[in-house]
């Protein structure tokens, strides 16, 4: 029997935060420190933890005992991200060259490609649209899905217990891998970038997805979850202070693949919230609304921070001014440019007739 898709509108509104983590991180480190606030999300670049997670949940969540062929598949994941990464990629290149940097073709037709992650360059990384590198992950999970979904493991209560228990393993073990790297910029390539260290993340989301559709209850609750995810990330602020970035056993690396289940459990917590009735603070008009405009915030908050540092009197109006511009420009992006692109490719692209009668074409649950 065809299980219904349920919305769940907490995950929605969580994207928000997680795209706000990422965004003063990026202010921090390129717009000046405001004493306090600096701290606190020096490594926000977690969020892109948080969202290959969310990404392997939602998936997972979605495409459960569905029938849909490969090709529909990744032509919908195709028309989610490539239009506005396309439209961000030639706004940033327009600012580098306002600005009288260089424009690698490279790095600009490797991020079109979604290829940039998998080649240990930094021009190439960040060449085209820096914050872009992650779609080169999420073009990965995307190829894999289909073949995750089909794995026994995986479709199995005790599989996917000893999956996360082996993720969970495996992003120490990762991390701790990072002594063996010398060179700090190669090692933040292999640790940070590169997709195949990244698909952990991805898996757990998969099988945590699964297993709250089929009934699983997280052991917290989403305001435990939530203060677990907000200690990790107050643990670091004395962490850094002792270690700097450059080392192997500095946070840097250690913030973003140890925090892997936490924000695991956060995703099951809030979803389990929202199956049960149980209001979150999440889900409203406005939570749900800035959760949409989160993945255009994202590709652009970076473009503004190029365009305004430098023009402002002090820090703090850099980061207020920076904080408007990117959300509004974010705004018009998605209404304008993702949402409208999205249904048109959706609606000109292949299809599948509705049905969830067991899997063919290797999506299986």
């Amino acid at each position: 029997m065809c299980r219904p898709t349920t919305l769940l509108p907490s995950l929605t509104g969580l994207r928000f935060w997680a795209a706000l983590l990422v965004v003063l991180y990026h202010l921090s480190r390129q717009a000046g420190e405001i004493p306090g606030v600096s701290e606190a999300v020096r490594y926000g670049r977690s969020g892109v933890t948080f969202f290959f997670v969310l990404s392997g949940f939602v998936l997972a969540w979605t495409y459960d005992g569905k029938r849909v062929p490969v090709r529909v598949f990744l032509w919908r994941r195709f028309a989610r991200i490539w239009p506005l990464l396309a439209a961000t990629t030639v706004l940033s290149v327009g600012v580098w060259i306002a600005l009288g940097k260089e424009v690698s073709a490279k790095a600009v037709a490797a991020s079109l490609l979604l290829v940039h992650a998998w080649i240990p360059d930094p021009v190439v990384l960040r060449g085209g649209n820096p914050a872009a590198w992650s779609l080169s992950d999420e073009a990965w999970f995307y190829l894999i899905f289909p073949l995750l979904m089909a794995l026994p493991a995986v479709r199995s209560a005790r599989g996917r217990l000893w999956i996360a228990g082996a993720v969970c393993a495996g992003v120490l073990l990762l991390w701790l891998s990072g002594a063996l790297i010398a060179d700090s910029g190669t090692r933040a390539w292999a640790l940070d970038y590169l997709p195949l260290t990244r698909t952990l993340q991805f898996l757990l989301g998969v099988v945590t997805g699964l297993a709250v559709a089929r009934g699983w209850r997280p052991p917290i609750g989403l305001w435990p979850a939530v203060a677990l995810v907000l200690g990790w990330h107050l643990v670091l602020v004395p962490w850094s202070s002792a270690v700097p970035d450059a080392l192997w056993y500095s946070p840097y690396t250690a913030s973003q693949l140890l925090a892997t289940p936490l924000f695991a459990l956060l995703v099951a917590a809030a979803a389990r919230a929202d199956l049960d009735g149980r209001p979150t603070g999440l889900g409203g008009t406005w939570p749900v609304r800035l959760g949409h405009w989160s993945y255009a915030w994202y590709l652009i908050h970076e473009i503004v921070i190029r365009a305004v540092v430098g023009r402002t009197g002090d820090t703090v109006t850099t980061w207020l001014l920076v904080l408007a511009l990117s959300l509004a420009l974010s705004a018009a992006a998605y209404h304008w440019v993702e949402h409208p692109l999205e249904r048109w490719l959706r609606k000109v692209g292949p299809r599948s007739v509705p049905d969830c009668r067991g899997v063919t074409a290797g999506l299986r649950n």
